[in-house]
């Protein structure tokens, strides 16, 4: 069955604007809501960057139904593992099955300015990200955790509360190496607006080779992707909104070393308003976007999590409950 969520950009939004975009997400029929979680945000000008565990206790408690979660969250740098399994546990405890932790290795603009840090290749990150994992799960399993790591350690460690059912751990990747990883865990996070290739050749190709190697259910396996989508009765708008996210269009040798906001503003006002929408879907017309959609659906995408650009998020919200995803649901159900 096809899942439909709400990207709440914790970077663009105040937290209780953003909250209350996402009650509404809930009202007008989206399954999920998943948060950035920014130490810093990717420009200065009216960017906000609130905390994504404080801010989804806040959405747990005004919800009903949607699932949540982080997308994607580091628990590597600015988070201790330990800190990561008792968030999570609390939340899991508070919102029985309705919790996902989405995972990442990090930017260097969230973990640079917070730690003080030299930031390290990929091998170090990536090891840092199993090795995190191994041990958050083992917290969430276990009691009285002693725990030897290269890069972590624990003595005795035990979380008190914790959820019966344990949280799903999602992987964001866009090389073949998390990929592949991710397929052992329960959920796989990528972002639309790439090359088809790179769906087609590297990452989903990875999910299922480490699926296989798993052992795991493979119906119930979560791929999802975070929808580029910019949509509105007036093209115009549906096309200037992309403005605010330009920074998405920089290349990763662009934005690879920069952990300024102030940086990251200049290098994306620079690019023209084409480049800007080239990782968007853009249009007026709601049955161009369920064809867009509907090729990564064809791929094996099954949850959607759409992130729309524009300041005007209830309009979003609205036109987009109304118009595309009812047809989305009748489509392909």
């Amino acid at each position: 069955m096809l899942k439909l969520g709400y990207k709440a950009s914790a970077e663009q939004f105040a937290p209780s604007r953003l909250l209350e975009f996402s009650i509404a997400a809930e009202d007008a029929g989206f399954d999920s809501v998943f948060v950035s979680d920014h130490f810093q945000p990717w420009k200065h000008t009216d960017g906000h960057a609130p905390s994504a565990l404080v801010w989804l206790g806040a959405l747990g408690a005004r919800t009903r139904r949607i699932v949540m979660g982080t997308s994607v969250l580091t628990p590597t740098f600015r988070y201790h593992p330990t800190v990561v399994a008792q968030a999570f546990g609390t939340l899991g405890a508070m919102c029985p099955g309705r919790v996902i932790l989405g995972i990442g290795t990090g930017e260097s603009l969230n973990e640079v300015p917070s730690t003080g840090m030299e930031w390290p290749e990929f091998k170090e990150r990536f090891a840092r990200l199993r090795e995190a994992v191994t041990l958050i799960r083992r917290l969430w399993r276990e009691e009285h955790v002693t725990f030897e790591g290269q890069y972590y350690r624990t003595r005795d460690a035990t979380i008190y509360d914790r959820p019966e059912q344990e949280i799903p751990i999602y992987v964001a990747g866009a090389g073949a190496l998390v990929a592949k990883y991710a397929g052992r865990q329960e959920g796989f996070i990528c972002t639309s607006g790439k090359a088809p290739t790179l769906y087609t050749e590297t990452l989903l190709p990875a999910v299922a080779e480490g699926l296989a190697a798993s052992g795991r259910d493979a119906a119930a396996y979560d791929r999802l992707i975070e929808m580029k989508v910019s949509f509105d009765t007036d093209r115009v708008r549906a096309l200037e909104d992309t403005r605010h996210w330009a920074a998405l269009a920089l290349s990763p040798e662009e934005k690879l070393t920069v952990h300024s906001p102030v940086e990251m503003e200049r290098l994306a006002a620079a690019l023209p308003v084409e480049r800007a929408a080239s990782r968007w879907i853009v249009s007026d017309d709601p049955d161009e976007h369920v064809e867009k959609i509907g090729a990564y659906v064809a791929l094996g995408f099954r949850h959607l999590v759409f992130h729309a650009p524009g300041p005007d998020q209830a309009r979003f919200l609205a036109l987009y409950g109304e118009h595309v995803l009812p047809r989305l649901r009748r489509k392909f159900g």
